[in-house]
């Protein structure tokens, strides 16, 4: 187990103003993912605002709610949806192309229980989200930040964390999944030092039935590279 980082003890305050969900990076967006967000946007999109939405109506029916941070080109994203249809989706990226393709993707496949974001989830989760409203929070591979001095800057800290337990309802769930070894420890450290949050594993989780392997870790596991999941339950 890594020593914890200096960042794990940042204050809240400034999490709150410095924290990314996302890296900027180019990315080139085709005419079918463009052509999606022209037409799909108004159906299965939802644009940011500082106000505080009401999921159910948003889905038009009460079911089981999970947040989505970082969905790439939201292929495993569709293929959850459909595992789980008793469940819906609120899928939030910043990456144009990955939009794009999601609502591509849902379009195709006819998937009613996704809504898609574009902005920063964390002002996302800040804003927008009621306390006690999710059922579950994915986040699958983010940005490892592998570089020692940029460790300050990755997703998964305790500030965040902080942000995101009164979002989620009791017994619900954080699922969180990397191929960088180090980080994984990061991980498995932060969520371990919240009481409220129970490890349904000794230490790293069998990756769950629900989550396909995606092009990115199937690629990774052909160069050699491990996959960790980890699964907490909020008592």
């Amino acid at each position: 187990m890594t020593n914890k980082p200096d960042q794990l003890v940042q204050s809240n305050e400034h999490h709150t103003r410095s924290i990314r969900s996302f890296v900027l990076r180019q990315g080139h967006m085709t005419a079918a993912q463009q052509r999606a967000i022209d037409t799909q946007w108004a159906q299965y999109g939802i644009d940011y605002h500082k106000n505080i939405v009401d999921l159910n109506t948003i889905f038009n029916r009460n079911a089981p709610k999970i947040l989505e941070i970082g969905f790439g080109m939201g292929v495993a994203s569709a293929a959850i949806a459909q595992n789980l249809p008793a469940y819906d989706f609120l899928a939030i990226d910043v990456h144009g192309p990955g939009v794009g393709n999601l609502l591509k993707l849902i379009q195709e496949q006819n998937i009613q229980n996704i809504k898609v974001m574009r902005h920063d989830a964390v002002e996302v989760v800040n804003y927008m989200l009621s306390n006690n409203s999710l059922h579950g929070i994915h986040i699958f591979f983010p940005d490892p930040w592998h570089k020692k001095r940029h460790h300050k800057r990755r997703l998964i800290q305790i500030p965040f964390i902080e942000q995101l337990l009164p979002k989620l309802q009791k017994n619900g769930y954080i699922h969180l999944a990397t191929d960088w070894q180090e980080y994984a420890e990061q991980m498995l450290e932060v969520l371990t030092s919240f009481s409220e949050l129970q490890n349904t594993a000794t230490d790293f989780a069998p990756t769950p039935a629900y989550r396909p392997e995606t092009k990115f870790e199937a690629r990774g596991k052909r160069l050699g590279h491990n996959v960790w999941d980890l699964v907490f339950v909020k008592k």
